[in-house]
């Protein structure tokens, strides 16, 4: 089984939450970016490949976060390409809720919320 987690933080505390999330990630966990944290996916992208996370298997957003943004910002981040997928707020409760193996549910959600 495999851990979600879940980052809610500003830009100048991504890289501290990457460091922690560093700490227990195994192959496999996925990534929830909750709140504004969508909006600075890119310097995500970046920390990630400065820190020692391999093996993500999937990076969400809420669909209702995402809609926060504006279409220019949306457009210039690119998200069709950096995220998994964009869930709702009930896709959300049935992913963090879902540890029935056969269903890749996860056995782990963790928040990072600096």
């Amino acid at each position: 089984m495999a851990t979600l987690y879940q980052i809610h933080s500003t830009m100048d505390m991504l890289r501290r939450s990457v460091d922690e999330m560093s700490r227990t990630w195994r192959t496999g966990d996925s990534i929830l970016l909750l709140g504004s944290t969508v909006a600075f996916i890119s310097w995500l992208d970046a920390y990630l490949s400065d820190s020692e996370i391999q093996g993500i298997a999937n990076i969400y957003a809420l669909a209702d976060d995402v809609a926060q943004l504006s279409n220019n910002t949306s457009a210039k981040l690119n998200l069709e390409t950096k995220l998994s997928g964009l869930l709702t707020d009930e896709e959300w409760v049935n992913l963090t809720q879902n540890t029935d193996a056969n269903n890749a549910g996860f056995d782990k959600v963790v928040t990072i919320a600096l």
